[in-house]
Order: structure tokens, then sequence, then C-alpha cells
């Protein structure tokens, strides 16, 4: 069978051959309604425009790369979705990257999005090494970061009020009476549970309870992890009446080892997440959390990145934008006054 080439379009959309290359590239003056009919011919016949040429004579090769922790993380996973579909009517693909949280697979994810020639990148990832970043941004590779910041790097960022989030929940807590209290979060290199930690504890110190080192423990970002480090947390001779949980997973797990342990939630221990996933309003009891804005969030960041790479190297690229969004306490069932 005959591959489709640009001239079938052309015939089809009953346009010129320079109209459907300006379409696809979003040169000349095509209008959206026309570009919209040329997009749904090659659709219909199938045209892929090469990718490769295109990026080698410095078109655009509407690709977009996402990069983010771990896919399996509702949170992520929800983000994911929804740049898709932005992309999607925006006319881009979308390349996902689960990273991990590990440096060398940013690194290695980042150098194939380069290799790909993709126009621009998203990036929900905790990296201790910038420098990939900023080699990039200097490539101007327009580079926008969701839910998260990179010390030093030259990019866009949009993210929820981190610091603001923990002392929503501890004030939370507070008022409901307690005051013996833990932290399970993930490893604190990850920029954003940096800053729930340090809010949640400022709350407390405000509130004049101090809340020493072995009342935070770090560990992977998942059910199981957070079930095995609320288990040690509910072991202790003088174990918290509520613990506070970095993300919702975390809080999963520590709702699975208070179960396992015979403690009850909310009479004996309260637990709040953060996030506010789709896990947490089918979780028994249902999960107290802090929620992030994530719709918001993903339609500024993908309006900074296809504005960034719109502009190209001619914008400047001395002005970055940091954009922070503001949480909000959803109480639901896990949390309550001690009996």
């Amino acid at each position: 069978m005959k591959a489709t080439t640009i001239y079938d379009v052309a015939k089809e959309a009953g346009v010129s051959i320079a109209t459907v290359s300006n379409a696809i590239n979003g040169k000349g003056n095509v209008s959206k309604k026309k570009r919209d009919e040329i997009f749904k011919v090659m659709e219909r016949l199938q045209y892929q425009p090469s990718v490769i040429a295109s990026a080698l004579m410095g078109k655009k090769t509407y690709t977009l790369g996402l990069l983010i922790p771990d896919v399996s993380n509702p949170f992520f996973s929800e983000i994911a979705r929804s740049v898709e579909d932005l992309a999607h009517s925006a006319g881009y693909s979308l390349i996902v990257c689960s990273t991990d949280n590990k440096d060398e697979r940013v690194d290695k994810y980042l150098r194939l999005l380069e290799q790909k020639s993709v126009d621009g990148i998203l990036i929900g990832t905790g990296t201790e090494n910038g420098e990939t970043l900023t080699q990039l941004a200097e490539k101007s590779v327009p580079i926008v970061m969701i839910a998260r910041e990179a010390a030093g790097v030259p990019a866009h960022s949009v993210l929820t009020d981190d610091f603001k989030g923990g002392g929503l929940a501890a004030e939370h807590l507070l008022a409901l009476g307690h005051s013996r209290m833990a932290i399970l979060s993930e490893k604190l290199e990850v920029s954003s549970s940096v800053e729930r930690v340090r809010g949640f504890r400022f709350a407390l110190f405000e509130a004049g309870i101090a809340l020493g080192n072995d009342g935070v423990v770090s560990c992977d970002s998942s059910i199981k992890a957070g079930k095995k480090a609320a288990a040690a947390l509910l072991a202790r001779e003088e174990r918290p009446s509520a613990i506070f949980c970095c993300n919702d997973l975390l809080a999963i797990g520590a709702l699975q080892a208070a179960k396992e342990a015979g403690v009850r939630v909310p009479e004996q221990l309260s637990v709040i997440g953060f996030d506010d996933t789709i896990l947490s309003t089918v979780t028994n009891p249902a999960l107290t959390t802090v929620a992030q804005p994530m719709d918001q969030m993903v339609k500024l960041a993908f309006g900074l990145l296809v504005d960034g790479q719109e502009n190209g190297a001619s914008s400047d690229s001395s002005i970055r934008q940091r954009i922070v969004m503001p949480p909000s306490l959803i109480v639901r069932e896990s949390t309550g006054k001690l009996d």
C-alpha cells in the first residue's frame, strides 16, 4: 500500500501544499478552523509528517515530554492524563517518562527527549542535579517545572504552596486537640516534601509544641513503605495520636498499619494525607487530606510551556515565572478528636 503524502492531504483538503505545511508547522495565516480541517484529513488518511525531517530542518515536531516520579502514584497519573488531554487538543503528541526520583533516570530521559527534538518539557520530578536541565535551557528547549522546583535551574515553575499545606494539616490536628504527632515523609531530597515538613513543624512550633527529629520518618513513596513506617511508629511505647503523611499513598499505608495493629481511626489515631487523589475518597475511613489544585496547575504549566516553544529562542529567557497555588484542606473521616 502506497504511503500517504502531503500532496494527498492537500488534494483531499482542497488547499495548497504550502497551506498544509503551514498548518503542520504553525506558520502562516491558517485559521484555526482550516487547521482543524487539515488535521482531520491527516488523521483520516493516516498521514504522519516526518518528525526527523522536521527536526533536521529546525521545524517544530509537535512533540512534548513529561517527566514524573511514578506513574503508579495517582496524583502524577492524573497530571499525565490532564497534560495528555491538553496536548492532544493542541495538536501535540506526548512522551511520558517515569523517573522514580532518580537523577540518573532524569538525565537519561532528558537526553532522550533532546534527541527526539521535543518542542518542550514539563518536569514534575525532583532532581538534585540541575546541570542537564540548565544545559537544555541554554539550548532554548522550553522547560516548565510542575509541582516541583529545582534550585538554580532557569525554568518556569507552577507549584502548590507546600509550606502552607503542611501548616494547614498541623492546624487541623491541633484544633482537634492532638499534641503527640508524627510525620511520614517522602525521602527528603524531594523539594515538595521538605516544604510540607517545614510548614507542619512551624505550625507546631507556633503552638508551643516541639517535634523532634525522631518524629519525622522518611521512606519510599508507596503504600507498602508507608505501612511499614507507620507500623514502626505505632509500635513505639508512646505512640503518636496523629500522623501527617506527605502524600496520599503514605497515608493509605498508615491506615492499613493502624487496622492491622488494632488501632481505631480516628478514635485512637488521626491520619491526614496530601494531594487529594482519587484514592482518598475510597479508603475506609475516607481520608482527610490537603488538596492541590491540580487541574489549574496543569493548565498554567502547559500554557507557559506552549507559549515558550511558540516564542522560541527569541523570547526573553531571563524572565522566569514562579506561580504558587494555594492548597486547601479537605476534611473527611480519618481525623477526629481523641476518645
